[in-house]
């Protein structure tokens, strides 16, 4: 069990691919998107993982996370199993400082959205922004993965 604390931003253009270390390929689906509580079940290149999210605070910076990997083929039956809406992106791993951005690249129904997002130790913990960080959405649930399973970007006027 941890508590995750992080910030979410809009990315203004593709600068970030440049500053990358790592890229991943991620697909998922969620078995339950309760508000109280998210289940998600994400197969990340060639690994599966099985998470439970719980409800942020009200700055939408902080909430309870628990995550186990699992079999890959447990994943993908998993997903099978998962409600409408499977999520699938890029995710490009970029060291800057003490922190490393996670930016997704969003793939199919939400092609076009791209999300920076940062973990911290603290919700207070200064941080660098790079030059191709744009608007905060942290907190803002329209964003969630588990959001954007069901209300898809392409959909977004």
């Amino acid at each position: 069990m941890s508590v995750e604390i992080e910030r979410k931003f809009l990315v203004k253009n593709t600068d970030f691919k440049t500053e990358m270390f790592q890229k991943s390929y991620i697909k998922q689906g969620f078995l339950n998107t309760d508000k109280e509580r998210t289940v998600r079940v994400r197969i990340l290149d060639d690994k599966g993982f099985l998470t439970v999210k719980g409800i942020s605070n009200k700055q939408g910076t902080t909430r309870f996370e628990w995550e186990k990997e699992i079999a890959l083929e447990d994943a993908k039956s998993l997903l099978l199993l998962a409600e409408k809406g499977i999520v699938e992106k890029n995710r490009y791993f970029i060291k800057n400082g003490n922190h490393t951005y996670e930016v997704d690249v969003f793939l199919e129904d939400n092609k076009g959205l791209v999300i920076a997002e940062i973990e911290l130790n603290s919700e207070n913990e200064l941080f660098k922004k790079p030059s191709w960080l744009g608007k905060e959405v942290t907190g803002n649930s329209a964003y969630y993965n588990s959001s954007l399973s069901k209300n898809p970007f392409k959909n977004w006027t």
